[in-house]
């Protein structure tokens, strides 16, 4: 059964950069398309980024210039780093692998004005 589990979340200053990663378990699915979600208080889960088996990715417009996406095949993972954190950051992150429409259960990711 494939896993996510995300990690690297917390608490960071607006401005401040941070890095999440997910680890997918399972080999199978492990070069399929894998994106970033985010589930801000009140509002519903949107889009982040997302990264495919070729490397190719896809950035929402909002973070565009801040956040970047990358995958390592090798070890199962892939990598949102954001920098120049906004408070519109703040929220659960969650990772996504597409072809199965599998999450992860999410990480918190606060950013204080």
């Amino acid at each position: 059964q494939l896993q996510l589990v995300e990690s690297g979340g917390g608490l960071v200053q607006a401005g401040e950069s941070m890095s999440i990663s997910c680890a997918v378990s399972g080999t199978i699915f492990s070069r399929n398309t894998k994106a970033w979600y985010r589930q801000a208080p009140g509002r519903q889960r949107e889009f982040v980024a997302q990264i495919t088996s070729t490397g190719s990715t896809n950035v929402t417009d909002s973070v565009k210039g801040r956040f970047t996406i990358s995958r390592d095949n090798a070890k199962n993972t892939v990598t949102l780093q954001m920098n120049n954190l906004r408070p519109e950051g703040t929220g659960v992150y969650y990772c996504r692998v597409l072809a199965i429409d599998c999450w992860g259960k999410g990480i918190q990711v606060t950013v204080s004005s």
